[in-house]
C-alpha cells in the first residue's frame, strides 16, 4: 500500500500547528511594528533596519553597522511610545547588529 503525501501551503501548515501558528503571529506582528515606526527612521537609513524577534513586551530590531545602531538607539524612546500610542505592547526596544557575511 502506497501513501500519497499533498503539499499544503505554508498558511495552511502554520493554522494547522499551534508552534507554527504563533511564530507566523509573531512574524506579521513584528514587520507591523517596524512599519508603523518606518517613518520616524531617517529614510537613508531604512533600508539598514529589519524587524526582528518579538519576546514579550521587548521587540527587537536588527541593523547593519555600528553607526545605525547608534543612532537609532537615540531614537528609541519615540519609537516606544509610537508603537504604544498605536496600541502595540511594546515597553523596550533592543537593536542587534547583524554581522556582514563573507558570501
Amino acid at each position: 500500500m502506497h501513501r500519497r503525501h499533498q503539499a499544503i501551503p505554508l498558511l495552511q501548515a502554520a493554522q494547522a500547528s499551534p508552534t507554527l501558528s504563533q511564530l507566523a503571529k509573531l512574524t506579521s506582528e513584528s514587520s507591523a511594528r517596524l512599519k508603523a515606526i518606518e517613518p520616524l527612521i531617517p529614510p537613508g537609513m531604512r533600508a539598514s533596519v529589519q524587524a526582528g524577534p518579538i519576546e514579550g513586551s521587548t521587540w527587537c530590531l536588527l541593523v547593519r553597522g555600528n553607526a545605525a545602531a547608534s543612532k537609532l538607539r537615540q531614537l528609541l524612546p519615540s519609537f516606544e511610545a509610537h508603537l504604544r500610542s498605536k496600541g502595540r505592547d511594546v515597553q523596550a526596544i533592543r537593536i542587534k547588529i547583524q554581522s556582514h557575511s563573507p558570501f
